[in-house]
């Protein structure tokens, strides 16, 4: 039998590299653009915003219900300890020495922030979340995939996966948007008796947040939290200890969407460039097993080879 041409097979395995490298180029193309357009929704000057005093927060879980209540989650009586399908919102509670050797208990109302710069948006492939010109940011069940990377790339560990249900779907507060339309408050806001929440215009809500820190000096840290953080939130804090003691992520003044933005860019890359070289050389050798002879077929996967 002759022997295999080596230039032809070298040319097949650069055609087949070649192709895989056409149509990663033209699906980084399409990517990029979806990417852009995805993070890049334009947000009014007018947007929402939730203002949180924790000075004032007693712990009541009031909030916590209503949300259940509102979003139609499971087991309604059932007070919340973290973020997920059945919680959008919880109280976290956090015991901190202060100056004096007490111990003090400290209630944070932990849910979406609403990035003004969703990094969860950015990494979503196919747009099933997305940054409202009003400020929430909301979700559609009917493009998601369960891919999860928006987990990955919110830097307050937000989203979650409902692992019980085999769409695998994710779950976030939307900041009612639903009861928004309607003309109602969020449903957390309507329902703090110690008026802890406020809901309102965010650059409103931030000209009060600094009219407080600057009338009550020994109340609240010189810090509101939201501001700049991770280029900015629609949900802001004041605290009367610093936030680092809370446990807020440390995220400085810089969007976090162009880290994830970068990720994903590469995704399709790898991936196509990985499908391309391992297709091509398997094309490769498959050509060269047949020009030897060398192919094995099994008749039965447990009975060894038969080789032609």
């Amino acid at each position: 039998m002759s022997m295999p041409n080596p230039n032809l097979s070298r040319r097949d395995l650069l055609k087949g590299v070649g192709a895989g490298v056409a149509a990663l180029a033209a699906a980084t193309a399409i990517g990029a653009g979806t990417e852009s357009a995805q993070a890049s929704n334009p947000v009014s000057e007018d947007a929402y915003g939730l203002l949180i005093d924790l000075t004032r927060c007693t712990g009541c879980e009031s909030c916590t219900f209503a949300c259940k209540e509102a979003n139609n989650r499971p087991h309604p009586t059932r007070m919340p300890i973290q973020l997920d399908s059945d919680a959008y919102s919880f109280i976290d509670k956090r015991q901190v020495e202060n100056s004096v050797g007490d111990v003090d208990t400290h209630y944070i109302k932990r849910q979406c922030m609403h990035c003004l710069h969703p990094a969860c948006v950015s990494a979503c492939t196919v747009g099933a979340l997305r940054k409202t010109a009003e400020g929430p940011v909301v979700y559609d069940s009917e493009k998601c995939i369960g891919c999860r990377y928006c987990q990955y790339a919110c830097p307050f560990g937000v989203p979650t996966y409902e692992w019980e249900n085999p769409l695998g779907l994710i779950h976030k507060c939307e900041m009612c948007t639903s009861r928004l339309a309607e003309g109602e408050l969020p449903a957390c806001v309507g329902s703090c008796p110690n008026g802890a929440l406020r809901f309102g215009k965010r650059h409103e809500l931030m000209a009060q947040a600094k009219a407080r820190v600057k009338s009550n000096p020994g109340r609240y840290v010189n810090h509101i939290y939201g501001e700049d953080e991770a280029g900015g939130t629609s949900v802001l804090y004041l605290s009367p200890i610093p936030f680092g003691l809370l446990n807020f992520p440390d995220l400085g003044d810089e969007s976090i969407p162009h880290h994830a933005e970068a990720v994903m860019e590469q995704t399709p890359i790898i991936a196509l460039t990985v499908a391309s070289i391992v297709t091509a050389l398997h094309l490769f050798m498959q050509r060269r097993q047949m020009v030897h002879g060398e192919v094995t077929v099994h008749a039965d996967p447990n009975k060894p080879g038969v080789e032609l």
